[in-house]
């Protein structure tokens, strides 16, 4: 009998703990991203994910035709780097675009109500992206 109730107690034991650690992915419901609030300057590496104000999440999901004029060197054009992300909002489909590091007009875009703005990029193989989440004028 005592080895009946162990067993029982155990079993209810982990079903308890398997609920309690359950995890959703959608876009600001316990996705384990870090939520970014609004009026702040934050980072980004590839492949990382935020919660943007409980609005959605956003993934950086990397670089591509990066034409950046290279440290130390004097080019005529300072060139130009695209980031791409996604965007998926809370009870949405995920939206795919992309930040310019040369083009003042393809540096920002609206998301979520706000304005993403992509700050600056590193150099090297997984650049880190420093962006700008606010509030639109």
């Amino acid at each position: 009998m005592t080895g009946r109730i162990s067993a029982l107690l155990i079993s209810t034991a982990l079903a308890a703990a398997a609920l309690g650690c359950t995890s959703t992915t959608a876009a600001g419901e316990n996705s384990g991203a870090r939520s970014v609030p609004v009026a702040q300057t934050f980072a980004m590496k590839p492949g990382e994910s935020v919660a943007l104000a409980g609005n959605g999440q956003l993934k950086y999901v990397g670089v591509k035709n990066d034409s950046r004029c290279p440290p130390e060197r004097q080019c005529v054009w300072a060139g130009d780097a695209e980031v791409t992300f996604e965007w998926t909002a809370t009870g949405a489909g995920t939206e795919s675009f992309g930040l310019h590091t040369g083009f003042a007009d393809k540096a920002s875009r609206p998301v979520a109500g706000h304005r993403l703005a992509l700050v600056s990029l590193a150099r090297g193989a997984n650049p880190e992206a420093q962006l700008r989440f606010d509030s639109l004028p």
